[in-house]
């Protein structure tokens, strides 16, 4: 079942103070997952904030972890406004609903435009190659015009290709951008006109900070808030060896729907997508085809995903504060000799070491704090490359 009355993973933040949330999760070492465990540990943005320098420095980092300083978020804050954009709280209504339920949802996101064209209809992400053939572009946006007149939303990452084409289809029903630099940040140049017109009748979604420029990493990222604000991904064109793959491995992980298209097994540009639909994705042939697979999942109401009494705020956690020193000291050699360069679950970790999960989570939490640790998908952890000094 896709929807229950615990389906969000995390309490709100919509009771934090922005600045707080936004120092957090810009402070380096500080990811989605991160962020939420220490809100989890600690209560509050603004204590985790507080907490991150002796987090640090038991996790081996030779100076402490300083947080972002308060005057470059409110410096962004200010970039923010100044551009027409706002920031959106996780748990704010607002926020997309269904991302509400991903793993690693961010705890903000930048939004210019207009969020309710995805509180006012279900969303469907659309995605596929760079590099398109003609065929695919052209099949693509005539799809994503007859998914926004059957009162869908389509969401895609603004990309060459496929996706360009995805949003000028679904322009005049409204689509939303979602795309790996910041919000002001147009990426591709080519698609600076297309961004407006977006801006004037879509969304546009960031969780990167203002100014910044897309990077190799933060696609994947990008990819995750595409999916995961959907009832399903549909791939277009896509090699077996693509960011649009990536997308619908999303979907595959947070249960949503999984559509592909067809192609020749002679274009390696049909191969991501043939192999989706070995795999189970649902073939499509036409818009109806897309409309169908959702449809028991249509016209769910955020009220139905966060439960009769949602948690509106965090409980600091008081079982690492039972742990003796030299029990969590124990537990660190342990895990550390159990870590690798290679990822790990962390549930397998807990289970090994045989200690509550909170204590666990703490450590790991200390040790990514220090720049020693990674988080990989599927709750793994692995380490970093061992240096002789982590400043």
């Amino acid at each position: 079942m896709l929807f229950s009355s615990d389906s969000m993973q995390y309490p709100s933040l919509a009771n934090e103070n922005i600045l707080d949330v936004l120092r957090l999760i810009r402070t380096p070492n500080v990811g989605p997952v991160t962020f939420f465990h220490l809100l989890r540990r600690f209560g509050t943005a603004a204590a985790a904030l507080d907490a991150l320098p002796g987090l640090s420095m038991r996790g081996g980092r030779k100076t402490p972890l300083i947080a972002c300083p308060v005057e470059m978020a409110l410096k962004e804050m200010e970039a923010i406004i100044s551009h027409g954009a706002k920031i959106i709280l996780y748990g704010m209504e607002e926020y997309p609903k269904f991302l509400h339920m991903v793993h690693d949802a961010p705890p903000l996101i930048t939004v210019v435009g207009h969020p309710d064209i995805w509180q006012n209809h279900d969303v469907i992400a659309m995605v596929g190659a760079r590099n398109a053939s003609a065929n695919g572009c052209q099949f693509g946006q005539r799809l994503a015009r007859e998914l926004g007149e059957s009162g869908l939303t389509v969401a895609s990452g603004l990309a060459r290709g496929i996706d360009t084409f995805v949003h000028k289809g679904s322009l005049p029903t409204g689509t939303v951008a979602v795309i790996a630099g910041g919000i002001d940040n147009i990426y591709p140049p080519e698609n600076a006109s297309l961004y407006k017109q977006i801006q004037e009748i879509g969304a546009i979604i960031s969780e990167q900070p203002f100014g910044s420029l897309p990077y190799s990493g933060s696609f994947p990222g990008r990819n995750r808030i595409i999916a995961g604000m959907s009832l399903g991904t549909v791939v277009v064109e896509a090699a077996i060896k693509s960011g649009s793959l990536i997308t619908a491995r999303f979907a595959m992980e947070n249960n949503r729907e999984v559509f592909a298209v067809p192609g020749s097994p002679l274009d390696p540009r049909s191969k991501g997508g043939n192999q989706l639909i070995r795999q189970g994705a649902i073939i499509v042939e036409s818009a109806d085809d897309i409309v169908q697979g959702i449809a028991p999942l249509r016209n769910t109401t955020l009220d139905s995903i966060l439960g009769e009494n949602p948690p509106t705020a965090y409980t600091p956690d008081p079982s690492t504060q039972q742990a003796s020193e030299a029990d969590l000291e124990e537990t660190r050699r342990a895990i550390l000799e159990k870590l690798g360069v290679t990822s790990v679950s962390v549930d397998e970790l807990i289970e090994q070491c045989e200690t509550s999960a909170p204590v666990v989570l703490t450590i790991l939490l200390e040790l990514e704090l220090a720049g020693r640790l990674k988080r990989s998908s599927g709750n793994k952890v692995y380490l970093t490359q061992i240096m002789e000094e982590v400043a």
